[in-house]
């Protein structure tokens, strides 16, 4: 017995003695591959901090920059050995914490993500079993809207994705992601939920979006005057909208609701040639909130939507809601956009004649 615990003991000391060279190994010479590698693919400048190794067989990764893109605080994972032995990289426990992500669209509609170069050698397929992104933030800085550049940060991103361990023969994956959008000022104006579980392979799945308190005024640059033709200063965003599929048909079931509108005091500009942004008040309740309730039905594999379709689904939904206010409301708005098109009687003739 004794004998059996010295071989033992003497198995395990060399394990760790080896461990620890290799460790040292990694520590003085993997930083410095990392860097050359990352410059000959991605011909950006990066620098690492730091690589060291943990048990079982964890590596981990320190303050690694990518030129401007990207600077991740730690980046940790646990590659199969025995995977490798048969030429894939099959990666456990992949965590990647605080990465702050630095994304430009030049005034051509360009984003600054570097090209992976292409050598002739194919590259290692990459398998990771989960994937964990903690405290991550993406900085996007849009020139091609403002060419001094507009700028939303999605702040607080976390990601979660792993394979359902029960059943063990499930082929789903659960999904869970969050985040904060903020303004460039760091002012939040909106959270972002979406998690459940997908089996692409059986082409199903069961998954819930939320969108709460999401001043979308914040996104002026981009819809303009599609919402309405007068400027919006406040419209709060609450959306609830579920996905469940079976055998790839895929129902999408949407809850939205847009309150909170304040407009800016003053005479319009004009009259839009689109007469539907200038009656979204017909659609409101009393109080000036938007709530329509709508479904739509396409395919998981393909969910094609065309715009037309959407905005049909929409509309009937829009016109649901007209249908349940009472008549005096829809008087008092049908008398109110009148009057607002008075004068304007020259410039609808152009256009219905058109």
């Amino acid at each position: 017995m004794q004998k059996k615990f010295r071989v033992l003991f003497l198995i395990v000391a060399i394990f760790l003695a080896i461990f620890v060279a290799v460790s040292i190994l990694v520590g003085l010479y993997a930083p410095k591959i990392v860097e050359d590698q990352i410059r000959q693919n991605l011909k950006v400048k990066a620098s690492l901090g730091k690589i060291s190794l943990s048990l079982p067989f964890t590596i981990v990764l320190e303050k690694l920059e990518i030129g401007n893109l990207a600077n991740i605080k730690k980046i940790s994972f646990s590659p199969n050995l025995i995977a490798l032995l048969f030429g894939k990289v099959v990666i456990h426990g992949l965590t990647i914490t605080e990465p702050v992500i630095n994304l430009e669209q030049s005034v051509d509609g360009k984003l600054n993500l570097p090209v992976l170069e292409q050598n002739g050698t194919k590259a290692p397929e990459v398998y990771p079993t989960s994937l964990k992104v903690q405290d991550a933030k993406i900085i996007f800085t849009d020139r091609k809207v403002n060419t001094a550049g507009y700028q939303v940060i999605v702040d607080k991103l976390n990601i979660s994705v792993a394979k359902v361990s029960l059943p063990v023969t499930s082929l789903a994956t659960d999904f869970s992601v969050s985040c904060q959008l903020a303004n460039s000022a760091g002012e939040a104006f909106g959270d972002i939920i979406f998690s459940g579980w997908l089996d692409y392979l059986a082409k199903n799945m069961d998954a819930k979006l939320e969108v709460k308190d999401l001043n979308i005024t914040n996104f002026s640059p981009y819809y303009g005057n599609f919402i309405s033709n007068k400027k919006l200063l406040s419209a709060k965003l609450n959306l609830g909208t579920t996905f469940k599929a079976k055998n790839n048909a895929l129902n999408i079931a949407t809850d939205f609701n847009l309150s909170h509108l304040v407009y800016e005091e003053g005479e319009e500009q004009g009259l839009s040639l689109d007469l539907a942004k200038n009656a979204l008040d017909l659609f409101t309740d009393a109080d000036g909130n938007l709530h329509l309730v709508f479904n739509i039905d396409t395919k998981l594999d393909n969910p094609a939507l065309s715009q037309d379709k959407l905005k049909s689904i929409i509309l009937k939904a829009a016109m649901k809601n007209l249908s349940s206010q009472s008549p005096e409301q829809l008087v008092n708005k049908v008398s109110g956009v009148l009057e607002k098109f008075k004068g304007y009687s020259k410039e609808l003739k152009e256009i219905f004649g058109k």
